[in-house]
């Protein structure tokens, strides 16, 4: 090694105090802001393979959701609204103005909502099998929103089970399955859910989105509004949580935006193939302009709404088409 080598990027946690409660972010890099939000029970340390492959071009922030990962676990408002108030006043905090918005699963219906509200914020759209883009969602997701489903985590997050999905994820993998990675990364999902504060926010989180029938949250009606906005929609081709149709749907219902499909990914591409959502990444920053959206840029947005369109129209009728 030479002596003047570059020491490579760390992602070790950070914690501040917002509004009297913890919470926490990881960050790594130099260079113009972008952000990695996680999906449900997981956390800022599943961005790490994605956020060390970024971090020579880019300051990564990831933060800890309010009631995920280390952070605090309030009785309060776990809606993706507050979850979204949540991200903007960590970078406030910290000093950054606007940045890339990339959001995974939940986190996606994170990154649409923190649009919405901050779109003076964003420069950048990044959806990685993301939440928000249609009803279907698998059945484990829409068990979790019964009555009792508190009882039914507790033993799922029990440390003896979780480390024999652990052992067996391992397995799989060493026997060149793909199945491998996708129980490692349900054991080190449900791991925080070992206390009872952790899956009291989990199921408020939840039922804010998810309900017996569904996802009961969806963007699709302002899609258009994503004309405005780099947009990149990434998806797993082999995910059975949220199907990739609503991201084919989605592409096609957003003026302007771009779809990649990773062949090697499920539900989880940042820890399924880093490297291919990496490349998707840098391939979008590299080739796009972020944008510059002013208050008076919004209300022109709004008035070019599709004349005669009923808001989802568009997305319903494009994942029509795909399913067909």
């Amino acid at each position: 090694m030479t002596g003047d080598a570059s020491p490579p990027p760390h992602f070790e946690p950070r914690q501040v105090d917002l509004h009297g409660h913890r919470v926490i972010y990881r960050s790594c890099g130099h260079g113009p802001p972008i952000v990695l939000i996680h999906g449900m029970v997981n956390s800022s340390r599943h961005w790490e393979a994605v956020a060390m492959r970024l971090a020579d071009a880019h300051t990564v922030i990831a933060p800890d959701l309010i009631g995920h990962g280390d952070s605090a676990t309030p009785r309060g408002d776990y809606s993706l609204g507050a979850h979204a108030a949540s991200v903007r006043d960590l970078l406030s905090f910290i000093g950054v103005e606007r940045a890339t918005i990339v959001g995974h699963s939940l986190g996606g219906g994170v990154a649409m909502q923190f649009f919405y509200q901050f779109p003076q914020r964003t420069e950048r759209l990044v959806l990685v099998s993301s939440g928000g883009l249609g009803r279907e969602v698998s059945p484990m997701l829409r068990s979790a929103a019964l009555p009792g489903a508190s009882a039914i985590l507790r033993v799922a997050a029990h440390p003896s089970l979780l480390h024999a999905l652990w052992r067996a994820g391992e397995w799989i993998e060493g026997a060149g399955a793909r199945g491998g990675v996708y129980l490692r990364a349900i054991a080190r999902a449900l791991r925080p859910l070992e206390q009872p504060g952790a899956r009291e926010a989990f199921l408020h989180t939840l039922r804010a989105v998810i309900d017996v029938e569904g996802q009961r949250v969806s963007a699709e009606d302002r899609l258009y509004l994503l004309q405005a906005m780099p947009t990149l929609i990434v998806w797993g081709a082999r995910d059975h949580t949220i199907p990739p149709a609503h991201g084919r749907a989605a592409h096609l219902a957003a003026p302007g935006s771009r779809f990649e499909l990773l062949p090697d990914a499920a539900h989880f591409p940042h820890l399924e193939d880093p490297e291919g959502l990496a490349r998707a990444l840098r391939a979008f920053l590299q080739s796009s302009a972020p944008a510059d959206v002013g208050d008076g840029d919004w209300g022109a947005l709004l008035r070019r709404r599709p004349a005669g369109a009923d808001g989802r129209g568009e997305a319903r009728e494009a994942l029509a088409r795909l399913r067909s």
